[in-house]
């Protein structure tokens, strides 16, 4: 089978392996498409995510759909479409027994924080855990099915900015996360959501997605005191100086964003001169179910793919992936051939 391995900074190679064969706990899919994250693009082009090195051949991708090949366990039956919930979890701590994600000692697919490190499902096959799996509703289509980690990601950010029914919400960063989390929002109920970018193919996206408004930081400054709750999804500190100038006193920033492992130039009076709630954000608990429930009752949400790419041309898909005035979500399609 193929897998596409990141050996280091911008050193892909796609690789002939063996198909692997499960043990008693575990499930082998048949991987149909890979969305391209954040994370990876920081594995493959800086040879790290934050303080996660690439030490070792890492396959990539956590955001991923595909097919049961083989259960031995004989409870789920072969060609079943399914997505998975991408961690596994440390042991349960005193304190911390709602706070799987956080516990120490997990992993999640594709990443170098684990060693040996966590290989993802960038290949043709895979095996996975079957407390991981999520089957598919009809109303989701393998390839939106990819949208489900991701869209949990931005759920969780939601759920940590609390409620947002009627409020207005600003969007700041309208990469693919930042379009999943303003559409989510609208979903949760917001009043309104305006997109930030320094970019012009962003914003265009968001529109296209149902934007009500949408502002080139690079053009024009925030409006000052405006948005009751700001998701932040871009984690570059000039824009986290626009929006803690942005957010209404007593607001809400969630940050979904990742910041890197060094330190960062923020402005942070506003912080307490405006009593502001600033929370942080990590990866997800369970709302990845409720992302796939999302998707089957709003499928516009796979609008958000802008790109579908074969793996034989992996590397090509990080590129397109890399462009952000180019590219939402992109895919890598595992299962033959792309359609022209």
């Amino acid at each position: 089978m193929k897998a596409v391995y990141i050996k280091g900074k911008e050193d892909l190679e796609i690789a002939e392996v063996p198909v692997p064969e499960p043990g008693p706990d575990q499930v082998r899919l048949k991987v149909a498409y890979v969305g391209i994250c954040g994370s990876d693009l920081h594995y493959y082009y800086h040879g790290a995510n934050g303080t996660f090195v690439v030490r070792e051949p890492l396959i990539p991708g956590h955001e991923m759909s595909g097919y049961i090949d083989l259960d031995p366990s004989g409870e789920w039956a072969p060609g079943t479409a399914v997505t998975l919930h991408p961690a596994t979890f440390g042991p349960d701590l005193p304190g911390m027994e709602n706070l799987r994600h956080l516990r120490p000692g997990g992993s999640y697919l594709g990443s170098a924080s684990t060693w040996p490190h966590t290989q993802g499902a960038m290949a043709e096959y895979m095996l996975v855990g079957r407390d991981m799996l999520r089957a598919l509703p009809a109303e989701v289509s393998v390839e939106a099915a990819a949208l489900a980690e991701p869209l949990g990601v931005v759920l969780h950010g939601i759920n940590m900015a609390g409620d947002v029914s009627g409020c207005d919400v600003l969007v700041s960063g309208s990469g693919p996360i930042g379009l999943l989390a303003g559409f989510a929002a609208k979903q949760r109920g917001a009043a309104k959501v305006t997109f930030s970018d320094v970019l012009d193919g962003p914003l265009a996206r968001a529109k296209q997605i149902g934007a009500d408004e949408v502002i080139n930081v690079a053009k024009d400054a925030l409006p000052a005191n405006t948005y009751d709750v700001i998701l932040e999804c871009s984690a570059a500190p000039p824009a986290v100086n626009g929006c803690m100038k942005a957010v209404k006193p007593r607001g809400r920033i969630s940050q979904i964003g990742m910041f890197p492992g060094t330190p960062v130039a923020v402005e942070l009076a506003a912080l307490s001169q405006k009593e502001l709630t600033w929370v942080g954000s990590f990866r997800f608990d369970t709302e990845v179910d409720e992302a796939i429930e999302m998707i089957a009752a709003a499928p516009a949400v796979a609008d958000v793919i802008t790109h579908v790419i074969g793996v034989d041309e992996a590397e090509e898909a990080f590129a397109v992936a890399k462009d952000s005035q180019i590219s939402g979500k992109v895919l890598v399609k595992l299962d033959g051939d792309v359609e022209a």
